[in-house]
């Protein structure tokens, strides 16, 4: 998978209607959930909206945007994904790392062999897990210091402790 410096990032969705003022239920990706109320305007189906109110509501997220005042209007946007500007991101500190830096940097191991490219990550109770693809597929531990030796986002790299067996 070729690297890419995405301009937008996908941060959630619009997951259902909620009333009949326009409002909409928001499937987040940002942790905590609530966070995804921090940026506006977002993008969806490239065009931006101003996120007028929002909260948490129960275990979720509901919202109102502008210009969607009424039921059918927010029906519209059901299942659409909302993208954020990169620009819009607070600057990670040295050691830290957006998900989507990750995806597309090249691993290596010790040995130098190429054990492919990070596809995805996800979130177990223990750490996150680097998904990396290559000839056959790596479920790869984050644990900076220990697995992960060095990432290199100008270069595109990222050295690991592991066996390309495993």
């Amino acid at each position: 998978m070729a690297r890419e410096n995405q301009d937008r990032l996908v941060v959630g969705s619009i997951s259902g209607l909620y009333g009949v003022k326009g409002w909409v239920k928001i499937f987040s990706h940002t942790r905590p959930r609530e966070n995804i109320l921090d940026y506006s305007p977002w993008l969806i189906q490239s065009k931006p909206v101003v996120l007028e109110q929002g909260r948490v509501h129960g275990k979720g997220i509901v919202a109102k945007l502008s210009g969607v005042d009424d039921r059918d209007a927010a029906s519209l946007l059901l299942q659409q994904d909302i993208c954020i500007r990169r620009e819009q991101l607070p600057t990670s500190a040295a050691d830290e790392y957006y998900w989507v830096d990750l995806v597309g940097l090249k691993v290596i191991n010790q040995q130098d062999i190429v054990l492919g490219d990070v596809s995805s990550l996800f979130e177990t109770g223990a750490n996150d897990v680097l998904v990396v693809k290559g000839d056959k597929e790596h479920l790869i531990p984050f644990l900076p210091g220990d697995v992960i030796l060095d990432i290199d986002l100008d270069t595109g790299i990222m050295q690991v402790d592991w066996d390309a067996d495993f």
